[in-house]
């Protein structure tokens, strides 16, 4: 029953996040589609205000407007590694809270070295954040079971290993919310250039197949379709991986940081009450 309000908040949370996914994924894929159509679809971009037409001499917006229905797929994609970066980054820097997490780590070491419990606890709620949130935790269980003499030394270290991991686990799942979404990105954004590729390389060599001279502008346009759906496939994977070990390399931190905080409360216990 005690850790009934944590799993009821984790639960709102959970339901927050999925709501925020789907909404940005959809709403990423509509704007990728209107970017496609109505501004790199704009027929000033093109010969004779035509979109059918060549796009007008220099123009990369009418280039890539060209290169097919691939390209608003992309450019959602694109989007969307940006929307959830933006958000990683938003909750991890919440998480971990107002102060630098490695002086605020070695503040409560300190404090809890010299027995200073409740200002350890009143850093805590100064700092905020996840790892503030389970070192608030486990120590307040370290000042319960100190208060109950009837509690062995064992038990009681146990007790706040316990509390401590629980907490972890409530957490952490908020830090690495989304973070597969944008693993996925990694995979599903070469693939989606991938078959831009082969579409445009479809087109030109359909424009070698037909009788007599070979079309030059459709051949031209199947090669241009192929390199601009490769790049910006490529751009989405590339952006997506670099930020996904970015964000994956801040949690580890966080982590680590939770680790170190827990283990000296722990043994700060054990070696208090022998």
């Amino acid at each position: 029953m005690a850790n009934a309000p944590k799993t009821a908040a984790k639960q709102e949370s959970n339901n927050g996040g999925s709501f925020f996914a789907q909404a940005a994924i959809i709403i990423c894929f509509i704007v990728g589609f209107c970017v496609w159509k109505f501004v790199m679809g704009n027929p000033t971009n093109f010969v004779d205000n035509n979109p059918e037409n060549a796009p007008n001499p220099g123009n990369y917006l009418g280039m890539v407007y060209h290169a097919g229905a691939i390209v608003p797929v992309l450019l959602g994609l694109f989007l969307m590694v940006w929307v959830f970066s933006v958000e990683r980054l938003i909750v991890i820097n919440k998480a971990s809270g107002t102060g630098n997490v490695g002086n605020f780590v070695r503040k409560i070491q300190s404090l809890i070295n010299g027995g200073n419990i409740d200002s350890a606890i009143a850093e805590c709620d100064k700092q905020k954040g996840s790892v503030a949130n389970v070192v608030k935790a486990g120590l307040l269980k370290y000042k319960a079971v100190s208060a109950d003499t009837n509690v062995d030394t064992e038990k009681a270290t146990i007790a706040i290993q316990k509390e401590i991991e629980e907490t972890t686990a409530l957490e952490m799942p908020m830090l690495e919310k989304n973070l597969n979404v944008i693993a996925t990105l990694v995979s599903i954004g070469t693939l989606c250039g991938l078959l831009g590729t082969v579409t445009g390389m479809i087109k030109a060599f359909s424009a070698l197949a037909t009788g007599g001279a070979p079309d030059s502008a459709k051949l031209a346009n199947g090669i241009s379709e192929a390199l601009i759906n490769t790049a910006t496939g490529i751009a989405t994977s590339t952006f997506a991986i670099v930020l996904y070990n970015i964000f994956t390399a801040k949690i580890d931190k966080l982590t680590y940081s939770i680790d170190e905080a827990g283990f000296s409360i722990v043994q700060t216990y054990a070696a208090n009450h022998k």
